[in-house]
């Protein structure tokens, strides 16, 4: 099942993104989670069993209200997360 890590940088903490992120999640067949780093970027991991799913979920958060906030995105391919269930925030 593919899954995807993306990391973003920018003014991206303290502005409700993780919530954003979680709210957009609802619209997609997609579990994972996001989370605050203490570099004061923020990791999403999210998987599906389709692979467009993934992707279309990342660039939503983009273009969403937040893209904004976003000055740059690291995406990476990473295993499954075939434990996890639904989307969730990790504080």
């Amino acid at each position: 099942m593919p899954a995807k890590k993306a990391i973003f940088n920018g003014h991206v903490q303290g502005v409700g993104f993780r919530y954003t992120v979680k709210r957009i999640a609802s619209g997609y067949e997609v579990v994972g989670t996001v989370r605050n780093l203490e570099d004061g970027r923020v990791e999403v991991q999210a998987h599906s069993h389709d692979p467009a799913e993934v992707d279309a979920f990342i660039e939503d958060i983009k273009t969403s209200c937040l893209g904004g906030n976003i000055k740059d995105a690291e995406i990476h391919d990473i295993s499954d997360l075939a434990d996890v269930k639904g989307f969730s925030i990790i504080e």
